[in-house]
C-alpha cells in the first residue's frame, strides 16, 4: 500500500498573521491518495473543476471572499491522480471527512467513485437547515448523484474513539472515525501504514498543529475560525483531548489546513 499526500487546494485566507504568522497567510487542502491492490482511495477531494468554471455556485461567495482559494488546476485532486499515471475512474472509494466545498469539492470530478459519509453529515448536507448550513453545503457538488455509501460511526473503539470500517475486508483496513464538533458528521479516516504505524487525518477537528502538540498557543485567528464553524463547542473541545491523548499513543495525527504538517508529510509513503 501507497500513501500520498495531495495539497487539493490552497487558499490565502485574510487574516494574515493572526492566521499563520506570515503575510499572506496560507493554508492547505490535505488530501490523501491511497494504492491499494483493488484500486485507489482518495480520502477527502479538496477543490474541483467545478470551482474554477464557477466558484460562486461551488464553493459560494463568502467563502470565495474570506479563504481567497487560489484555484490552481494543477492542485486538483483529478489533476494530481492523472500526474501518477492513473485516471479518474481508478478512484474506487473516496472517504470524506464532511461535506464543506473544501473537502468535498472534488467529488464531481470521480463520478464512478464511490462516496463515504457520515450518515448524519450526509442529511445536514441535504436538508441544509439555517443561513450556516446554506452557505456551507452545495448542492452542486452532488448533483451527479454520487453513489453515497452512509455510515453510522458507532463502532469499535479505536483510541478512545467510535469507529468503523467502511471498505470490506479484502482492502486494507482503512476506519472511519468520529471526530465530533466541527459539522454534524464530522469524522476522521485513520489508515495504517506498512510500517505498522496509524496515520489520523483529523479534516476539521482542529486547524493548527499547536492544538495538538502544545507547543505555543494557537493563532489568535485560527481560534476565531475554530469557533465560527464549528456546530458543538463541547464536543469538539472533547475531540481536540481525545487527539492529543492519541497522538501521546503514537497515532501520526495531522489536519486538513496546517501547511507545515501537509509539507511534514508530502511525498509517497508506505
Amino acid at each position: 500500500m501507497r500513501i500520498h499526500h495531495l495539497n487539493c487546494g490552497t487558499m490565502r485566507p485574510i487574516g494574515g498573521r493572526l492566521i499563520s504568522g506570515g503575510r499572506p497567510a496560507r493554508l492547505v487542502a490535505h488530501c490523501l491518495l491511497i494504492e491499494t491492490d483493488h484500486g485507489l482511495v482518495l480520502v477527502d477531494s479538496g477543490f474541483g473543476r467545478g470551482a474554477l468554471a464557477d466558484p460562486a455556485v461551488a464553493v459560494g461567495g463568502m467563502f470565495v471572499r474570506t479563504a481567497r482559494p487560489a484555484f490552481d488546476p494543477a492542485e486538483l485532486a483529478v489533476s494530481q491522480v492523472r500526474a501518477l499515471g492513473y485516471d479518474a475512474d481508478d478512484v474506487r472509494h473516496i472517504l470524506v471527512t464532511h461535506l464543506d466545498p473544501d473537502h468535498a469539492g472534488g467529488l464531481p470530478d470521480f463520478p464512478g467513485a464511490e462516496v463515504h459519509v457520515h450518515a448524519a453529515e450526509h442529511r445536514a448536507a441535504q436538508v441544509r437547515r439555517g443561513l450556516a448550513d446554506r452557505n456551507r453545503y452545495r448542492p452542486s457538488l452532488w448533483t451527479h448523484e454520487p453513489r453515497w455509501a452512509l455510515h453510522d460511526v458507532d463502532g469499535d473503539d479505536w483510541f478512545g474513539f467510535a469507529s468503523v470500517r467502511p471498505l470490506d475486508g479484502s482492502w486494507p483496513e482503512i476506519r472511519l472515525v468520529r471526530l465530533a464538533g466541527h459539522t454534524a458528521g464530522h469524522v476522521g479516516v485513520a489508515v495504517p501504514t506498512d510500517a505498522g504505524q496509524w496515520l489520523l487525518h483529523a479534516g476539521d477537528a482542529y486547524f493548527h498543529r499547536v492544538t495538538i502538540d502544545g507547543t505555543a498557543r494557537v493563532p489568535l485567528g485560527i481560534r476565531i475560525e475554530e469557533t465560527s464553524t464549528q456546530t458543538d463547542r463541547a464536543a469538539r473541545l472533547t475531540t481536540v483531548d481525545r487527539l492529543r491523548a492519541a497522538h501521546r499513543a503514537g497515532v501520526d495525527v495531522f489536519c486538513a489546513h496546517d501547511p507545515v504538517e501537509y509539507e511534514r508529510h508530502a511525498g509517497p509513503r508506505g
